[in-house]
């Protein structure tokens, strides 16, 4: 069965807002999802900051599935996390022995061995192994660049604010497919995941 026709409305500007219904149950779908098209580059100025505005809200996702996570039921079936973080965003801290291997981003995997998971309203603290030794890593939302459950195939991604005194890259650096905490996987076979970025829905 063809997937229903989206709803298009007329919004002030140069943005779109596509609507469309979730076929079936209840969840995020980016294919079925409401969908804001940020303006083009010859548009006037932002001065809302709506793609700033459209980041946090997004990242407010990894915020309450951290919090589901740390909940006394802890993460749910077979659903797991990687979450990739640039090493030298503000307010990152950890041992500086660690994230000296990882000068740029850094893969975590939360699936079996994590303990002290403390998500917050800013950042989160959780602590993993690295070498068979406990490694406690505080990381801000802001410093997040990709979210991945390998279980719903499910993953969003974001730019993130360079280094203090530096120019933000052109594109942000795609995540590597590092090594994380003692005893994950780095990566997983299976279907394409559904990737969320705001480029995607820009006008080209």
């Amino acid at each position: 069965m063809d997937p229903p026709t989206p709803r298009e409305l007329n919004v002030p500007g140069n943005a779109v807002a596509v609507l469309r219904r979730p076929s079936h149950g209840v969840g995020f779908n980016p294919s079925e999802s409401a969908v804001l098209v940020m303006s083009t580059p010859s548009s006037p100025p932002d001065l809302m900051q709506y793609e700033a505005m459209a980041q946090d809200a997004l990242r407010g996702v990894v915020k309450m599935a951290l919090k589901r996570a740390a909940s006394p039921q802890g993460i749910p079936g077979d659903h797991h996390f990687y979450i990739t973080f640039k090493t030298r965003a503000p307010g990152v801290s950890g041992p500086p022995e660690l994230l000296a291997q990882y000068p740029d981003e850094m893969k975590i995997v939360l699936q079996h061995q994590y303990w002290d998971l403390a998500p917050g309203e800013t950042f989160f603290a959780v602590t993993l192994k690295f070498g068979g030794q406990p490694k406690r890593l505080s990381i801000p939302y802001s410093a997040v660049t990709q979210f991945f459950d390998p279980h719903a195939q499910f993953m969003l991604q974001f730019s993130a604010p360079p280094p203090e005194g530096q120019e933000a890259p052109a594109q942000p650096a795609a995540a590597d497919a590092a090594p994380a905490a003692d005893g994950q996987p780095a990566a997983e076979a299976g279907d394409e995941p559904k990737v969320v970025s705001l480029d995607q829905f820009r006008k080209k």
